[in-house]
């Protein structure tokens, strides 16, 4: 397994490449990198070129220059696998990296043999009664802090807000990531789930407390040519909780397409 760096659009990519083969590529989740990836990469390796890249912000990858939307992210997905003269490649999408891989089938579909998307974000949930008080909370408390001279304890009413909501990959971000973040929130895509006309295999932790299996059943209810896999007790990162059942999982459903 090669750790290589490569230059898109004057920003330094780390990506981890192994193997030989049809090209897999992998995209992680919001707060992981191509070191949570590692043993899945190792077993899947044997048969496939396997490509992990950081995305922008995450690992040994440095931010944006300014706070990206998904899009942004896809567009970078793309110039990375022209710049590695990747044409066709089975694609693999984690949480954060699911929601990308969304959105990159609509975009190029004709490249894209098959699509797995694991514990995949990208579906908005609806806010509870709970979520809609604590967010009129927060509207006041914009109100409340917006003097001068009480400004500066809004972000930290912020981030107990958002730790409130368990949602602490805001609270860990920091400056254009935090950014970042809140712009990808917004987005709901599910209504571009029943555009997608890719072989798709969803896989779920049957006890993921971060994105329930609730998401995996409406994903294959929305993705026509769809199949929907729980494994039962397995939380959110089947791929470091069970990497060996991940990766037969992934290796059964790719070599249907070989």
């Amino acid at each position: 397994m090669a750790e290589e760096k490569i230059n898109i659009n004057g920003l330094e990519i780390n990506y981890k490449i192994a193997g030989q083969g049809p090209a897999i590529l992998v995209l992680h989740g919001w707060g992981g990198s191509s070191d949570s990836w590692i043993e899945v990469q190792r077993i899947l390796s044997k048969d496939y070129k396997v490509v992990v890249p950081d995305l922008p912000g995450f690992g040994r990858t440095p931010p944006p220059p300014q706070p990206w939307e998904r899009k942004d992210y896809v567009d970078f997905v793309l110039s990375f696998l022209n710049d590695l003269e990747i044409e066709s490649f089975f694609l693999v999408g984690h949480s954060f990296g699911g929601s990308i891989s969304i959105m990159l089938s609509k975009r190029c579909p004709e490249r894209i043999r098959r699509l797995i998307l694991i514990d995949s974000a990208g579906i908005k949930p609806k806010p509870g009664l709970k979520t809609r008080i604590i967010f009129w909370i927060a509207r006041i408390g914009n109100a409340v802090f917006s003097p001068r001279h009480l400004k500066r304890f809004r972000d930290t009413a912020r981030n107990l807000l958002y730790i409130f909501l368990r949602n602490r990959d805001y609270v860990k971000a920091n400056g254009i990531m935090k950014e970042t973040i809140k712009n990808i929130f917004i987005e709901d895509l599910l209504p571009e789930l029943s555009g997608i006309n890719k072989e798709t295999l969803i896989i779920w932790g049957g006890a993921d407390r971060i994105l329930p299996p609730k998401y995996g059943y409406i994903m294959k209810e929305k993705i026509k040519d769809s199949k929907l896999e729980i494994l039962p007790k397995i939380g959110h990162s089947p791929h470091l909780e069970v990497p060996r059942k991940c990766s037969e999982i992934i290796m059964k459903f790719i070599k249907e397409d070989l």
